[in-house]
């Protein structure tokens, strides 16, 4: 172990180093440029103020020499010259570079002034490495709690559809990668939830998420995207229905509401709209799957007031029923009314059963829904009831003609 220097030799070195700290210091950026290309590559500003912390850095080393209990203060020292925007310009790697070269320089300046001095070096660029990366903690514990906060407003301000002009400039800063269809998943908070977790297996899926958590309720909007380090990349994406069912351990126990897929980002209000209103009635489904589509409760949300359900269940049912033939309304009506019966709709329309059947294809063929399953004939039955109800004169099914 070396020995201590009397406080006449301590004197002596300090008065020297602080005689050579702007040769010091001088040296220091030229090893700067030299050796570290990102440094060179720099604007002259940000290289200016990168120069001023290795300065810094010397000369809190000369105070901290002639005094080391000054060690706590050493962070606030040195970082100090330096503007919040440089944190976000440089990273911990590169400050830690940065720490290495000046300690460099220093121990070939001061080598041969005894062994005190240089133990005395390396444990302060020990400190210096500590405070830094406390330094860089702290910046990335407050960006993640900002972070937090913007994404919780822009996914209320989707939820809301109080979009502005400011949440594209709001999602960008979020680091969105999302591009194309996007579609809103909503479900229950899990007791211990681990966002880190969801965010990875979304990364694995080659999707992005905003994720909104509102008490108990778990909002997810997710948007495809390419997404770097991402498993199967070039494999074909993922219906957003099966994204869903990827996703659903993430969430607590509970009804899982997939919105209708909306072509960008700004329209994803649309799709927010039909889930939350699809997750406020999934209850009234027994055996409601999970997750379930916004779409499969459309009878559901229509009961419970939801306009926009009701308008769906027109546009996607009744009027194309209506435009293509009122032969397909009138056997839909009668076959819906006599529980699904063949023969009974048959003998009320005085037509053969394979007339019937044949018309029932040509409905699910025009609509997509067949009438056949129980839960589709209920979404069918919903939507003759409000398209009845909605047109200027109430049209009511003639009486089959008296027989003879």
């Amino acid at each position: 172990m070396p020995a201590r220097p009397t406080a006449q030799e301590k004197a002596e070195t300090l008065a020297w180093l602080r005689r050579i700290s702007g040769d010091l210091a001088t040296v220091t950026i030229k090893r700067l440029e030299d050796s570290l290309p990102w440094y060179a590559e720099m604007p002259p500003a940000r290289r200016s103020t990168v120069g001023l912390v290795a300065q810094a850095g010397i000369s809190s080393f000369i105070q901290w020499y002639d005094d080391p209990t000054s060690t706590p203060w050493i962070a606030a020292d040195i970082f100090a010259a330096a503007p919040r925007e440089l944190l976000r310009s440089v990273s911990l790697t590169q400050t830690l570079q940065l720490i290495r070269v000046t300690v460099e320089v220093t121990e070939e300046r001061v080598a041969g002034r005894g062994e005190d001095l240089r133990e005395s070096i390396l444990l302060y660029s020990r400190e210096v490495a500590f405070a830094a990366a406390d330094v860089y903690a702290r910046a990335a514990e407050a960006r993640g709690l900002w972070d937090a906060r913007l994404e919780a407003l822009v996914v209320d301000s989707i939820l809301t559809g109080e979009a502005d002009e400011e949440l594209p400039s709001r999602i960008a800063a979020l680091g969105w990668h999302g591009h194309g269809e996007v579609a809103v998943l909503v479900g229950t908070t899990p007791p211990q939830f681990d966002v880190d977790q969801l965010r990875r297996l979304a990364r694995k899926l080659g999707v992005d998420v905003l994720i909104g958590v509102q008490g108990s309720r778990l909002v997810l909007v997710i948007g495809r995207a390419d997404l770097p380090g991402r498993e199967d990349a070039t494999a074909e994406p993922l219906p957003f229905s099966e994204i869903a069912k990827r996703l659903e351990p993430g969430f607590g126990a509970g009804h899982l509401v997939l919105g209708p897929p909306v072509p960008a980002l700004i329209d994803a209000g649309q799709s927010a709209r039909a889930a939350l209103a699809g997750f406020a009635v999934a209850t009234a489904w027994r055996h409601a799957p999970r997750p379930v589509e916004a779409d499969d409760l459309l009878p559901e949300r229509a009961l419970a007031g939801d306009s926009v359900a009701k308008m769906t269940l027109v546009e996607r049912i009744y009027r194309p029923l209506q435009a293509h033939s009122t032969d397909l309304v009138l056997t839909l009506w009668s076959y819906l009314d006599n529980g699904r019966s063949l023969e009974a709709t048959a003998r009320e329309l005085f037509v053969h059963p394979n007339t019937v059947r044949y018309r029932l294809k040509r409905v699910s063929d025009v609509i997509g829904w067949d009438a056949t399953g129980p839960r589709e004939a209920l979404i069918l039955q919903t939507a003759l009831i409000l398209g009845s109800i909605g047109t200027e004169v109430t049209r009511r099914r003639p009486s089959p003609p008296r027989r003879g």
